[in-house]
């Protein structure tokens, strides 16, 4: 019985297990994959379709208004109490005299009924017709949005997704120093038992080993704050775990190279198109402005029935009567105060600073694009640089503990190597970082910053 209970409990690990290497295949991202999970997930992105689909029925509104209108009315009152209209007493009697008191008659019965139909119908209206033209501007502005909130998303889970991986590599690193470090006190604290190296020798590799695990540790907070924030720019939960399988040894760092340098293309960046638009749409306000000036014409047509009687049953026990009216209303602007002149001033000046806008950022972008060429040749002339401190310094580690061995160096010299080695290490991996978000700057500068990957 206990044998069996023992298999169970020995499946059920193999289930829990099989079922977390599961979910961890289900999560496992490479950049790219990452990228495009955020772009379905991400909160930011799913407010700006909103808004977009906001727009969609912003321009069906504006359609609306030049279909036919149609709309019923029914009415019923009920006159308590019937005004009274005072008349000429010549008006019921020729023969009353002039300076006849007038009479007091009701005009109305007590019930009275109608219902109807009315049909309108827009037949000219300039106004109307530059909305419709602004229609699809403001679609396409709406879209820009969207697309603009794509970009920065796939800028921050790009970067994200960098810190952790350099996170990860300065782990494996300080993994591997740990345990050098710790062989060679296991070793000195050995020779230390034999007599020949004093004791405190053994305690300054102890305390650099535990100065390496204390930094270890740091790093690994690191890896867990950094994994978090990937998350939260996917939009993924942070309960949930998640695997990156690119590596970053991958990174073509000749490719990088060849970024240093190149013209700019103003429309690729999508703040310059979303700027464009907004002059459009600034130049399609001035337009309606001027459309004020123009005439309205509309046409309407109502067709009812209606009915009145002193008594409440005959309302509707006796024939109702029909009306129906065609008519047509056209009005013409002729002064208005200077309003829409005053209206088509600001307009202008918005589309003056839509112009302006544009050039500023024209500008910007040429800093921007600039600023990327001289940041990431300088990123990858130190990353270059750390490489080759690093040989150095692993060199120097290598000489230094051959020296020790042999008894013509020093315990202190070992230390001092390792804590180089260690440094040098720290540094490349800050220059490597430096390089791949530089990489991402000067991408997105340049507008190349690919929504529907990495770039």
């Amino acid at each position: 019985m206990k044998r069996v209970t023992k298999i169970h409990q020995g499946l059920l690990v193999v289930a829990l297990l099989l079922g977390t290497l599961s979910a961890q295949a289900q999560n496992a991202f490479t950049l790219e994959e990452a990228v495009q999970y955020a772009l379905r997930k991400n909160i930011n992105i799913k407010t700006t379709e909103l808004d977009a689909i906001s727009a969609e029925a912003r321009i069906g509104e504006i359609r609306a208004a030049g279909l036919p209108q149609v709309s019923a009315q029914l009415g019923f009152n009920d006159n308590l109490i019937i005004q009274r209209v005072f008349l000429p007493a010549t008006f019921v009697d020729p023969n009353a005299s002039p300076d006849a008191p007038p009479i007091a008659a009701q005009f109305g019965v007590k019930y009275a009924g109608n219902a109807g139909a009315t049909l309108n119908q827009l037949i000219f209206n300039g106004s109307y017709l530059v909305g419709l033209k602004a229609a699809s501007t403001y679609r396409e502005l709406a879209q820009k949005n969207v697309v603009q909130s794509k970009v920065m998303v796939a800028e921050a889970v790009t970067k994200a997704y960098y810190s952790v991986q350099v996170a990860e590599e300065r782990a494996k690193v300080l993994d591997l120093n740990i345990s050098r470090l710790d062989t060679l006190m296991r070793d000195t604290r050995a020779t230390y038992e034999s007599g020949f190296v004093e004791k405190i020798d053994v305690d300054r590799l102890e305390v650099q080993l535990n100065n390496l695990k204390t930094e270890r540790q740091k790093v690994n907070n690191l890896i867990e704050l950094s994994y978090t924030l990937l998350k939260y720019q996917m939009g993924m939960p942070l309960t949930e775990p998640v695997t990156l399988t690119d590596r970053i040894e991958d990174v073509n760092l000749a490719t990088l190279q060849a970024e240093v340098g190149g013209s700019v293309d103003y429309e690729k960046r999508i703040e310059y198109s979303i700027l464009n638009t907004q002059g459009e749409l600034a130049r399609l306000d001035i337009k309606n402005i001027r459309a004020g000036y123009l005439p309205t014409a509309s046409g309407f047509l109502s067709y009812g029935h209606n009915n009145g009687r002193n008594n409440f049953g005959d309302l509707f026990s006796t024939q109702w009567f029909n009306n129906s009216v065609l008519g047509l209303n056209i009005q013409i602007p002729i002064f208005d105060g200077l309003t829409k002149h005053y209206k088509l001033k600001q307009a202008e000046i918005t589309l003056d600073k839509v112009n302006q806008g544009r050039d500023l950022l024209s500008q910007s972008i040429d800093l921007q694009v600039q600023q990327g060429f001289i940041t990431l040749r300088n990123s990858l002339e130190t990353l270059e640089t750390q490489r080759r401190n690093v040989t150095l310094a692993e060199e120097v580690v290598r000489v230094s503990k051959i020296k020790y061995q042999e008894g013509v160096g020093s315990n202190i010299e070992v230390i001092n190597a390792e804590s180089s080695f260690k440094e040098a290490q720290t540094n490349y991996f800050a220059a490597l970082y430096d390089v791949l978000i530089s990489k991402v700057d000067l991408t997105k500068a340049r507008g190349e910053l690919l929504i529907d990957g990495t770039n």
